[in-house]
């Protein structure tokens, strides 16, 4: 059975861990088939966009303990690298994270790692680091406190205690709450209005709002006043117009 699973649709792909007896915990196996998926993605110029989720009641559950506690290495730097986030970062476009269930330690920095979320009203979210007597090393710990606030943050890390979706949403951990039957629809239609735009410029926008976002407030935008003069020089007036065009038609189709 494949651990990872890839589905290539018209501009975007769904990735989707696979191994639901485990709660999807990465296994090396996994681990290693999930950089080879991305690779391929990051390889074919058709795919702007990814959708990640999980099999089963899970998102993921983080790494594999067991396996790591069965391990032959003398400690756990030499099995848990970074190869997980350096995977996703070399994919310049967005990610959406469609989390159905639970988002547990590694699992949670994954979900961390994508642009967007979208919960399942069944996922959960738990940093159990300090539980486990390991540090966060995929960006939670900077990441988290950047997007909820440095105390909120502080309680989920120091407690090891679940955050529900419903609360998440609440604390702007995630963008949307939906029933479980409607998450991979709603991942879906955002991939494909994503999809809608022009290809470049999404990837342009993501690194302009990443970049940016690490930068001091003038710095940052110093910085996209320069990305900007650089892109409008770039756009032709027929272009402009022919994708103005197209943006209308759109809007009358999806009223009519």
């Amino acid at each position: 059975m494949n651990t990872v699973l890839l589905e290539k649709r018209e501009g975007y792909a769904i990735v989707t861990l696979n191994r639901p007896e485990h709660m999807n915990a990465l296994s090396r196996e996994l681990r290693r088939d999930f950089v080879a998926v991305f690779r391929d993605i990051c390889a074919d110029a058709n795919i702007r966009v990814v959708i990640l989720t999980g099999a089963g009641a899970a998102f993921c559950a983080g790494f594999d303990l067991k396996e790591l506690g069965s391990g032959n290495s003398e400690n756990a730097a030499e099995e848990v690298g970074n190869e997980l986030a350096g995977a996703m970062e070399a994919f310049d476009g967005p990610i959406i994270g469609a989390i159905n269930g639970h988002a547990v330690t590694g699992g949670f920095e994954m979900a961390l790692a994508c642009d967007v979320l979208i919960a399942s009203e069944n996922a959960r979210f738990a940093d159990t680091h300090a539980r486990v007597g390991i540090l966060a090393g995929w960006g939670l710990s900077q990441k988290l406190p950047r997007m909820i606030g440095m105390s909120r943050a502080k309680e989920i890390s120091f407690t090891g205690a679940p955050v529900f979706a419903r609360q998440a949403c609440e604390w702007g951990l995630v963008n949307h709450v939906v029933p479980a039957a409607e998450l991979l629809p709603r991942a879906v239609k955002m991939a494909e209005d994503m999809c809608a735009c022009v290809p470049h410029i999404l990837k342009q926008y993501k690194r302009l709002i990443d970049d940016g976002y690490s930068m001091p407030y003038k710095e940052a935008l110093a910085w996209e006043t320069g990305q900007s003069i650089a892109s409008a020089k770039l756009a032709a007036a027929h272009m402009i117009e022919a994708r103005r065009q197209g943006v209308l038609a759109q809007g009358r189709s999806e009223k009519a």
